[in-house]
């Protein structure tokens, strides 16, 4: 039985949300203490969380960065707050998917329900062969990406990134490709969210030492090339 954390200060609609995901067969805890979310996560060990952006004393995002030094587990922002930036903010910080207030149930489910075969399905569990080029080495089932004795750990849908580019060296990637890759269905997609994680993949390259390797080709997408001294 998948595990649900729900961060998530209106008590009314917390109450209501974990019925409904109860329903489903989803084992579901809400937060008590919100001083405490980041040891409330790590008591109860959740294969998600779902996490309002408004919280007392620290904002979601703050609890956001907290979970990520421990879990990469799927993290679904829930919020009222319907700006872009504030989608932005919420990946920069390291959630996986952002839902807007108010919501429909069928789609959060929907939404779970995809994080988690992600995460955790068939296809997660098969992902024990590791994907190389020139030296750089991603660990899809570890979440781990390395370069000689340096290594970095991504998030779920940064592998995705990764994986796909490593998959194809040298050779062009469609936007359309990391997005069917990335997500099920396009339509809830804000385009800019793919040039957030691109963004995010650069950062996590350049912390590897590995600057300029991925190239944005104007009109058509992203190319991995071998910028980097290659480490044997």
């Amino acid at each position: 039985m998948f595990k649900l954390m729900l961060v998530e200060d209106d008590k009314s609609l917390a109450g209501l949300l974990e019925r409904h995901l109860r329903k489903f067969g989803y084992d579901t805890r809400s937060v008590a203490d919100f001083d405490r979310v980041k040891a409330e996560f790590e008591a109860y060990a959740p294969h998600l969380v779902l996490l309002d952006v408004n919280l007392p004393k620290y904002d979601g995002y703050y609890w956001c960065r907290q979970i990520r030094t421990v879990s990469t587990c799927p993290i679904v922002f829930v919020s009222a707050r319907e700006g872009k930036m504030d989608q932005v903010m919420a990946l920069e910080n390291g959630a996986d998917d952002y839902i807007t207030k108010p919501f429909d149930y069928e789609i959060v489910v929907a939404k779970i329900n995809s994080q988690l075969r992600r995460a955790y399905g068939p296809y997660a569990g098969h992902r024990e062969r590791t994907r190389s080029f020139a030296g750089l080495t991603l660990d899809p089932e570890r979440l781990m990406l390395s370069l000689g004795e340096r290594k970095i750990e991504l998030s779920h849908t940064e592998t995705k990134i990764v994986e796909e580019l490593l998959e194809k060296p040298e050779r062009i990637v469609s936007r359309d490709r990391l997005l069917e890759k990335i997500w099920d269905d396009q339509t809830f997609v804000d385009d800019n969210t793919l040039n957030v994680y691109i963004a995010r993949v650069r950062k996590k390259l350049q912390s590897l030492g590995v600057h300029d390797a991925l190239q944005t080709i104007r009109g058509q997408g992203y190319r991995l090339v071998p910028s980097w001294e290659e480490t044997r």
